[in-house]
């Protein structure tokens, strides 16, 4: 049993928001794996899963990409990775990245679709698709109880 939603956001600020409402729900253990071309939103909605989370809106949340991950104080810890640079699954390991996979907090991972045999089963799948320059259709998906659980709680917020 999966379940699946999908949004279509005009702007930064609505990608923003629909990740600020995914964040209110998300707890320790979740994992948000992103996939989608480059400018397509995934660190815009980031931004909001660290809202939701509770990071202070002071703190400027961006893209990872040259650190590999960020790590932010909020309700609970929240790490955010951007997998952009490496190129296979050993470079991910020997980055030690995988092991925030188990630690108590919540996970983003752009570009998640490059390795999927090490997501844990749990993970919310967020597919984003360019529209036009402004639209950007977001899929949320999961298979998992848990995935399955949130998803049905955005829905309804």
């Amino acid at each position: 049993m999966g379940r699946r939603v999908t949004y279509r956001t005009g702007s930064d600020r609505e990608t923003i928001d629909l990740g600020f409402r995914l964040g209110g729900i998300l707890n320790q253990g979740d994992l948000v794996a992103l996939q989608g071309e480059l400018g397509s939103g995934k660190t815009w909605f980031t931004k909001g899963l660290a809202e939701g989370l509770g990071v202070a809106s002071h703190i400027i949340v961006t893209s990872p990409s040259f650190a590999l991950i960020h790590e932010y104080d909020g309700r609970c810890p929240f790490y955010h990775m951007d997998a952009y640079r490496l190129e296979n699954l050993s470079d991910f390991l020997s980055a030690g990245l995988e092991e925030y996979f188990h630690l108590p907090g919540v996970v983003a991972l752009e570009w998640a679709d490059r390795w999927p045999e090490i997501l844990p089963e749990h993970h919310i799948r967020v597919a984003f698709c360019i529209v036009d320059e402004h639209i950007r259709k977001i899929t949320l998906s999961g298979h998992h109880p848990r995935a399955v659980a949130i998803l049905d709680v955005l829905e309804k917020t």
